[in-house]
This record gives structure tokens, sequence and C-alpha cells, in this order.
């Protein structure tokens, strides 16, 4: 495979009421402007990456959604039937820039590769995604598994290939049975956020400016922005 071919990334963002339902927020923030906090340093971080028209963001929260169309990321609503299905949804958008989907099986000769990254990686430098998509372009599928090696933070698929998302608890091994397992020293990339304690390594690493300013009023927290 070659990596001189464009990459369309879809990022997935659960409306923030219900998101992050491990993730206890420092006194006295709220877990929903934590979550929302974490999602826009990642989208901020992405659209530093790649041009911010190759990004799909698929949410309904009513912060994320516009504030992703500022930043020129295209805006999908989460159909609200699962973290797949939003994927789904973003990958349909990903693929038919003319509003009409192709067949990801007959790629043109512009056809991009198609990638998927979850919203929760506040510490992603824009080199970081720079840097996993190179190496993923090198294999029809990979995958990117989080810092425990069980979930996956980046699944991506080259032009002409169908991305088949499993997301959910267990999905590495799920993506690993038709996708390249990499594992590069990206410790931003792969720090994603269930709980506090991954909260903490990931200020340890240094947050984006989202989070860092929502974190700085805490007397709990060191937060360090990139």
């Amino acid at each position: 495979m070659s990596e001189s071919f464009r990459w369309r990334l879809v990022v997935p963002v659960k409306q923030a009421q219900r998101a992050k339902t491990r993730l206890r927020a420092p006194a006295p923030l709220s877990r929903p402007e934590l979550a929302r906090a974490i999602a826009l340093d990642t989208l901020e971080a992405v659209c530093r990456a790649l041009a911010p028209g190759d990004v799909v963001t698929v949410t309904s929260d009513e912060v994320v959604a516009p504030a992703a169309a500022a930043l020129g990321c295209r805006v999908v609503a989460d159909p609200g039937t699962g973290l797949n299905a939003a994927i789904t949804a973003g990958i349909r958008v990903a693929l038919s820039p003319a509003g009409t989907a192709p067949d990801p099986n007959v790629p043109g000769p512009d056809a991009p590769g198609v990638a998927v990254l979850l919203g929760d990686l506040p510490a992603l430098r824009p080199e970081d995604l720079v840097t996993a998509l190179a190496q993923c372009a090198d294999h029809p599928r990979a995958l990117v598994p989080d810092h425990d090696g069980t979930g996956t933070v980046l699944l991506t698929a080259a032009p002409g290939i169908r991305l088949e998302p499993g997301f959910g608890p267990g999905s590495a091994a799920r993506h690993g049975e038709s996708a390249a397992l990499l594992t590069p020293d990206l410790p931003r990339l792969r720090r994603d956020v269930d709980d506090l304690a991954d909260l903490r390594v990931a200020l340890d690493l240094g947050v984006g400016r989202h989070t860092a300013e929502l974190l700085a009023g805490d007397t709990g927290s060191a937060a360090t922005a990139n």
C-alpha cells in the first residue's frame, strides 16, 4: 500500500449527558462539560493534522456539533442507535463528498482512505495522528489499540477496502481479525480517557487547551496544555 492517498476521518462524539459515565469529574466540574472539553481537544488536534473538510464529526451534542462545524468539519447527526451505527453514518458521508455514496470496493483515481478515530483523546497532538496514519497506509486495514491493548483508538481502511467497525469492549481483538495490529510509540494517541486515572495520565502527557482551561481552577489537577 502507499501513503500517497488522501484520508477521510470519522470522529464520533456521544452527546455529553450520556458520555463518559465512568469518568468522575473533579468538583466543582460536571462530567458533561469535561467530556465536551476532551472531545473538542481531540477535534482541534485532528483538524490541525488533516484538512478540516476531510473530517466528519458524528454527534448530536448541542455544544460539540456547532464547534465542529466552526472548525470546518462536516457534521452528521448521531442516529442514536449506538457507536457503530454512528460510525457507519459518518463513513457514508466521508466516502460521498458529492452527497452520493460510491461503492467503496470500486475506488476512483482520487478515492480516499477512510479512518475512524475516537473522540476521547485530549492529549493528542496533530503529528501523532499524521505519523499513525502514515503507518496505517501500508496496510489494507489497520488498527491502533488503546493504551491497555483491548480497545481501538484508530481504525483505517485503504481506498477500495470496506471499513467494518466493531467498536465496544474488546474491539481490538475483533478488529484484529481483519486488520493489521500496529502499536506505535505514540502514548498521546493511545491514551483514551474513560476514568479519572486515565485523565491523570493524560494530564501528565499534556492535554489540549479546552481540558487544560477547564481543569485550571481545580487545585487537585496540574493541567498542562499541549
